[in-house]
Parts: structure tokens; C-alpha cells; sequence
């Protein structure tokens, strides 16, 4: 599927009055950015908009503008279903299958209402039918900032904007350190920064939040928990839900741990495993350079993402999950 021509977008926008914008299960910094980005811009237009996602995200992001407006479908599901039925259309942000919303997605499947989907994962599923779709964006938040441009809105970016769009390009980049960001990630950027934001201040909501437990979790998962396979080249951690527990675990407490191997001279793969409260076991993925790990999650882990960053899931047992990664993953990725 072609993506969608601003024109065409603009036209559909005037016709549509009552708008639902959805992100991915797990909401993180992108996830929520872009979509209270949106939301700040759509109210501008006089539509009336709700931003809803399939369960709780992390404290940390809860200082973003039009947090406290936000419905949480593990909570509000009667809410959530009388907007879905009154909607005109839905906007799904920074995910490109609706599988990405566990049970949320099963009612947004019956909805017959037309779909927006804006991402920048890999291989989208054809559900949309309006798109705005690019790999080589380094986050979601930078095609919220495209598509209001694009709309011919540039002025309309105002501090509450601002702020939301500066936290996903943050955080889905590394505090821009991966390959993904560009020069054009820097002008967005510039741009932003007219509006009067302050960086070291959205840089310390995010990253200076810490709880004591959470770094206490940290430094058991550095000291206890790290494992290096493949000649040293694969990091990985596991930690188990009764050991998470034993910290306090909250909502992003581990956000970030998967990076933390790279700073170890020649670790080039990266992963996580935990085991979700739901049962299954919850992977993330890291790599560098041409190591794809997007693929490597679709073919082994039912998951995907981007070329170097990834995700998954495991029906399987932590232990039995971990070891099938540990024999697929040195042969995949020809590491000794």
C-alpha cells in the first residue's frame, strides 16, 4: 500500500469529526508522544479526540501534556468501546498490526470505521486506509511532525506539541545515538526548540525519575543477570516475575536495560527476556550495524520491529525460551 498524498489526508480530515487515536500494547515514549502530539494538533482542528491504549505505561511519561486525558483499555474498557462505536475514524501510531493491541484489537477489527495508520516498523499489515508509513523515520514522532507540516500546520506546533514530539525522538532514538537519526532529525528538532521547550528538563521527566528499587533492579541485572554467548559478541539478561517482584517491580522499570550490554567492546547483539504477569515471556532486541534482528524476532519469536531493534514474545518457559535464543541465535547470526 502507497502512502497517502497530505492532500488526500486533509480532505478526509474535514469529514471526520470524532477521531480515536490508538497506540501499541506497552506504550512507550514514541508511543505516547506521537499520540498526544496528535491529539494536541487535532483539537486545534475542533475535533473531538481520545487517545486510548491497551494498558498501562510508565510513570515517567505521565508529565506529558494531556496525560490525565488518556483511557487505559485494561481499565476503561466500557469507555473505550462506547468511543470505538461513536468514532468516525481511528489513527494507529507506532505499530502496523493490529495483533499489537491484544484484546483492544479484537474490537477495533469489528469497528468498520476507516483506519490511519502512521509507523515507521517494518512490513505493515494492509488494514489502513489512509497511510503515512516510512522505515527510514527515526521515530513516529518525527511523521506527526511530517504530517502536520505536511497538512500546511507548521505554525500550529505550539509548546504542548512541542514537548510530546521532542519525547518520542528522544527515546526512540537513545537520546539520538542511534543510526537512525539524521539531519533531518536535527532541523525537527531546531524547529521544536522555537517553540520554547527545554530539553534538559523533558531529558530529567525522563531519565532522571529513577525510584531507589528500580536502580536497585538495575544493578542486580548488571551484577547477576548478564550472560555473554557467541565469543562474547551476544549480551542477553533474564529475569524472571518472581525476581522482578522482589524489586517493586512498576510499568517501565526495566525500560532501557537491553542497551546496557553495548557498552562491552565487541557485544554487537543484544536481548532481554522477562516473563509478563500474563504469562508469556516478553523479548526485546538490540544489535548494530547490518545484524538484523527484525527478522530474527519474525522468524523465531513472533515478533518484529526494526533492523536493529526488535521485539517478541515466547509461549515457552523462561528457561526453555532462553535456551531455544541461545542455539538459534549463534548460527542465525554466524557469531563465534
Amino acid at each position: 500500500m502507497q502512502n497517502t498524498s497530505f492532500r488526500a489526508i486533509k480532505t478526509a480530515l474535514k469529514s471526520f469529526k470524532n477521531i480515536l487515536i490508538v497506540s501499541h500494547f506497552s506504550p512507550d515514549g514514541d508511543a505516547m508522544g506521537s499520540s498526544l502530539a496528535l491529539y494536541h494538533y487535532l483539537l486545534g482542528l475542533d475535533k473531538k479526540v481520545t487517545v486510548a491504549v491497551p494498558n498501562e505505561y510508565p510513570d515517567f511519561l505521565k508529565w506529558l501534556p494531556g496525560n490525565q486525558k488518556v483511557l487505559v483499555y485494561t481499565k476503561d474498557v466500557k469507555k473505550i468501546e462506547k468511543v470505538i462505536q461513536q468514532c468516525d475514524c481511528v489513527f494507529t501510531l507506532d505499530f502496523n498490526t493490529l495483533s499489537r493491541l491484544e484484546d483492544f484489537g479484537n474490537s477495533l477489527k469489528k469497528c468498520g470505521k476507516p483506519f490511519f495508520l502512521i509507523d515507521h516498523h517494518q512490513q505493515p499489515d494492509d488494514y489502513a486506509k489512509f497511510q503515512l508509513h516510512r522505515v527510514e523515520a527515526c521515530s513516529t514522532c518525527e511523521l506527526i511532525y511530517d504530517l502536520i507540516v505536511g497538512l500546511g500546520d507548521k505554525s500550529k506546533i505550539d509548546k504542548k506539541i512541542a514537548n510530546c514530539l521532542y519525547t518520542g525522538l528522544m527515546t526512540d532514538t537513545g537520546s539520538f545515538r542511534y543510526p537512525s537519526v539524521t539531519s533531518k532529525t536535527h532541523a525537527i528538532i531546531a524547529d521544536l526548540l522555537k517553540t520554547g521547550i527545554v530539553p534538559s528538563d523533558i531529558h530529567a521527566a525522563v531519565y532522571d525519575n529513577y525510584s531507589y528499587d528500580r536502580l536497585k533492579l538495575l544493578g542486580y541485572c548488571l551484577s547477576e543477570k548478564l550472560k555473554l554467548i557467541g565469543g562474547n559478541q551476544i549480551a542477553y539478561f533474564k529475569i524472571s516475575h518472581a525476581e522482578l517482584q522482589n524489586f517493586n517491580f512498576k510499568k517501565g522499570d526495566t525500560e532501557g536495560l537491553v542497551n546496557y550490554p553495548f557498552a562491552i567492546n565487541g557485544v554487537k547483539i543484544c536481548a532481554f527476556f522477562n516473563e509478563a504477569p500474563e504469562g508469556y515471556i516478553k523479548i526485546s532486541f538490540r544489535s548494530k550495524g547490518k545484524l538484523d534482528v527484525n527478522k530474527f524476532a519474525r522468524l523465531y519469536f513472533n515478533g518484529g520491529g526494526h533492523k536493529n531493534a526488535a521485539g517478541g514474545k515466547s509461549q515457552m518457559s523462561l528457561t526453555d525460551t532462553v535456551a531455544e535464543f541461545e542455539k538459534k541465535a549463534v548460527s542465525y547470526f554466524k557469531l563465534k
